[in-house]
């Protein structure tokens, strides 16, 4: 068994010996340590990529539909429809609701031909902290003030169908989303269903990127230098309505 001495720079002193064996081992535990450390870090970041909704597809405003006289029209039941919400940052997320004000879905052959519905900006929830906790009336606040959706100058958002279309077996909705002082058309997937006099739309999970529609607090998008302290340009949104036959 081999030694390796170490002395101090005078060289006359003796302060620690250890054996090659005993080097290799701490050599290959502190290795181990760092590779457990970036495995995590990488699963964690993958987590988060995979966990993330897709982005709608977001192109210019477009015409809106129009149905045929033959349509059936459905009022939205503003009591049993929503959306939910998440916003990200890189320390966790939010989640909440937001109401839906009224709609207007007109349906052909079981199909959805036109049709819009109002969203109550004044209306946004969170749901993700307890009500009773300072929190959630501190990060409602924020939310509704101009630095995100500025409700006080924009209390509704609208959403207004374009077309509709199947793509690889979904349903593609696609629709003008006004928010702010912007409109883009965003095409998410969707099932409906019918019973009776009552109407179900649903959409799937879809995220929309909020610099398109001018909501800049804390993006990348429109500031540089913010370090940790972004905001993610990502929302997911889910559509939830429920609409009765006119």
């Amino acid at each position: 068994m081999s030694l390796t001495f170490f002395y101090k720079s005078s060289g006359k002193n003796l302060i620690n010996f250890a054996t090659h064996e005993q080097i290799q081992k701490k050599h290959t535990h502190m290795k181990t340590s760092f590779l457990k450390i970036f495995a995590l870090v990488a699963f964690v970041a993958f987590s988060s990529c995979k966990d993330k909704a897709k982005e709608a597809e977001t192109t210019e405003a477009e015409e809106a539909a129009v149905a045929e006289a033959s349509a059936v029209t459905f009022n939205a039941d503003t009591n049993k429809s929503t959306i939910e919400w998440k916003g990200f940052k890189p320390t966790g997320s939010h989640t909440g609701t937001i109401s839906i004000a009224e709609g207007v879905v007109n349906v052909n052959d079981g199909a959805v031909e036109s049709g819009n519905f109002v969203i109550d900006m004044s209306s946004i929830a969170v749901t993700d902290i307890p009500a009773e906790e300072e929190g959630n009336a501190k990060l409602t606040g924020h939310l509704t003030s101009a630095d995100f959706f500025d409700v006080e100058t924009y209390p509704q958002a609208k959403f207004e169908v374009t077309g509709i279309e199947t793509v690889d077996g979904k349903t593609m909705l696609s629709g003008n989303l006004t928010m702010k002082d912007a409109t883009n058309n965003i095409s998410i997937p969707v099932t409906t269903s019918m019973d009776g006099d009552n109407m179900t739309l649903t959409s799937e999970t879809f995220t929309i990127d909020r610099s398109k529609w001018n909501i800049k607090y804390g993006s990348k998008s429109f500031f540089d230098n913010l370090g940790d302290k972004f905001i993610n340009d990502d929302i997911e949104l889910k559509v939830n309505l429920v609409a009765v036959k006119a």
